[in-house]
């Protein structure tokens, strides 16, 4: 007793227990979901004792930050983004989200967008956001609805489920203060001095595990299946709230045989068509773009546009949106 109980380990361990309760206390909003890996229902989304709600880079689901009324304002149509790293864009200003809202005020329309939109977020994370989103009175839910995000939704659930065990490797994350060091590890400080070549092993090996999975036909069919069933999901949730849902589906850049370039689906479109009706809609990345230089709006990876790409798939929302009546000039 006497070898461990000093004055040195007691000072040291009232030390760690003050951290532990101020990192309780001030931190708690940031860490959210931090090992949840974006199953958590609320991380990310902060409601304030005024009624406002904020959407913060939460650990486990880095929101851009905005803000907007929990009540949505009398004559307000709002809109609200879900889906993956595509609509998230490369920046929030330059995302179609925002420029959806961009361009509906322009034409005198009291209008707001928000971008819930995730990198890496597959068919049920996108669910779980949506469901959430929904509390807040959205007029639109637009849901980017794509398949290739499926292998992640897969790996993020079973870490997730990992790590709720009890099992001693996992001890020392239950301290927030041990969380707080170690996303500040990984994701702020140390991780940005490792050469680049080091720091992207992991996604490498990652990407390699995924393209090996991509290519067996049965894995390929459960991950449609997958999307299917959530994005049925989701629409079912927006039905249920008399929200009207507009499904845009994901087109990414291919090379052909001879060296050309076409975009393809990864038959999304045909996937969706069965599930329009009433409150449902649909615009398909492919149609819009297929007419067009597509080459010119796609980054380098021939998955995310550029910035002139999100004003291109924010105009033909607009267009739809005024075509079929979902809001109207002058309101």
């Amino acid at each position: 007793m006497k070898r461990w109980f000093t004055p040195a380990f007691l000072t040291m361990l009232t030390l760690l227990i003050g951290i532990e309760i101020i990192a309780r206390v001030f931190f708690q909003s940031s860490l959210s979901g931090r090992f949840e890996y974006g199953y958590s229902p609320t991380a990310g989304f902060v409601e304030n004792a005024d009624g406002t709600v904020n959407l913060i880079r939460a650990g486990g689901r880095p929101f851009w930050p905005q803000k907007f009324s929990m009540p949505r304002p009398p004559g307000m149509f709002r809109v609200m983004v879900i889906g993956d790293s595509v609509p998230r864009g490369p920046s929030l200003q330059a995302s179609y989200a925002t420029q959806i809202g961009e361009k509906l005020r322009a034409l005198g329309i009291k209008a707001e967008s928000l971008n819930l939109a995730i990198g890496g977020n597959g068919s049920a994370r996108s669910e779980i956001i949506l469901r959430k989103a929904l509390e807040y009175e959205p007029s639109l839910i637009i849901l980017h609805a794509d398949n290739g995000d499926e292998y992640e939704d897969e790996r993020e659930w079973k870490r997730a489920q990992e790590f709720k065990s009890w099992h001693p490797r996992n001890w020392l994350m239950k301290s927030d203060f041990i969380r707080r060091l170690y996303e500040a590890k990984t994701e702020q400080i140390f991780w940005k001095w490792i050469p680049a070549q080091v720091r992207l092993l992991s996604d490498v090996n990652d990407s390699g595990n995924k393209a090996l999975a991509a290519q067996n036909p049965a894995m390929r069919r459960e991950w449609d299946e997958r999307a299917r069933r959530n994005t049925a999901a989701s629409i079912a949730l927006a039905r249920a709230r008399g929200v009207p849902i507009l499904l845009l589906t994901a087109a990414r850049e291919h090379s052909d045989d001879h060296g050309g370039l076409y975009l393809d689906d990864n038959g999304m479109d045909d996937m969706v068509r069965p599930m329009l009706g009433k409150g449902v809609y649909f615009l398909s990345m492919k149609q819009i773009l297929d007419a067009t230089n597509f080459t010119a709006f796609y980054t380098g990876d021939g998955t995310h546009l550029r910035p002139a790409g999100h004003a291109l798939i924010a105009d033909a929302v607009v267009k739809l949106l005024l075509k079929d009546k979902i809001v109207a000039v002058g309101k």
